[in-house]
C-alpha cells in the first residue's frame, strides 16, 4: 500500500508499477549502457536515469508528461514526480 503523501500525483497512485526486465527500453535498441533504472507509474515503461548518458526517463516525461517515475533498481522504494519535484518512500 502506497503512503498518502506528496504532491497530488504522488497521492493518486494506488499501486507501484514495477519492470522484470532490469533494461532501459531505449538504451537496449541502440546497445547503449545506462546506470539506474526508472519505471514510469503512467504506462509502465522502464527507462534510465539523469545519471545515465541518455536520460531516457525525463526525456519519457518531457515527450509525454507522464508526471510519476519509480526507482526500478532492486531494494529502491521511493517514487518521484518531476513535475512537482517531490520524492516519497513506498
Amino acid at each position: 500500500m502506497l503512503k498518502r503523501n506528496g504532491c497530488d500525483h504522488l497521492r493518486a497512485l494506488t499501486d507501484v508499477r514495477l519492470s522484470d526486465a532490469h533494461v532501459c527500453e531505449e538504451c537496449i535498441k541502440t546497445g547503449d549502457r545506462w546506470l539506474h533504472l526508472r519505471t514510469c507509474q503512467t504506462c509502465g515503461v522502464t527507462l534510465c536515469c539523469d545519471s545515465s548518458p541518455n536520460q531516457h526517463a525525463t526525456r519519457h516525461f518531457l515527450a509525454t508528461g507522464h508526471p510519476v517515475i519509480a526507482s526500478a533498481e532492486p531494494g529502491e522504494r521511493w517514487l518521484w514526480c518531476f513535475v512537482d519535484e517531490q520524492v516519497v518512500p513506498y
